[in-house]
């Protein structure tokens, strides 16, 4: 039997954690959730995913402070993560990059966009640079 794909969504929009827990658990993948940043590095070191959905705008915690973090650790800097953000800012996408972000989806975004972009994301090997 083939491992189902691990997903972890981070996102204090309990609505948007909801939404894309429903489409992607429909399209195979097992989903866990986090709400905040401290919560989110939490869930990444014991469920061990194989993607991360961040969000970069939280009440508690900056995702890119996440993604940083994600990266420096040896547990888990090659663990493939996608922004998806509601923010406005211009400059956010560039450095959503330089933290080792895969993909940068704005909210709202399309489900299929999104879908491919996680499956792009599962099936390209990891930069062998590590930051840090």
């Amino acid at each position: 039997m083939v491992r189902k794909k691990k997903i972890l969504i981070v996102d204090d929009e309990r609505d948007i954690v909801r939404v894309l827990t429903i489409r992607l658990r429909s399209s195979g993948y097992e989903v866990v959730a986090a709400f905040d940043g401290a919560q989110a590095l939490f869930m990444a070191n014991k469920e061990m995913p194989d993607l991360i959905l961040l969000d970069i705008r939280m009440a508690a915690g900056d995702g890119f402070g996440v993604a940083e973090k994600l990266k420096e650790s040896d547990r888990t800097h090659s663990i493939p993560v996608i922004i998806l953000t509601g923010s406005p800012e211009k400059d956010e996408e560039k450095r959503a990059m330089q933290v080792g972000a895969r993909f940068y989806i704005k909210k709202p975004y399309d489900p299929e966009e999104l879908l491919d972009a996680v499956r792009r994301a599962l099936e390209t090997k990891p930069p062998v640079t590590k930051t840090g």
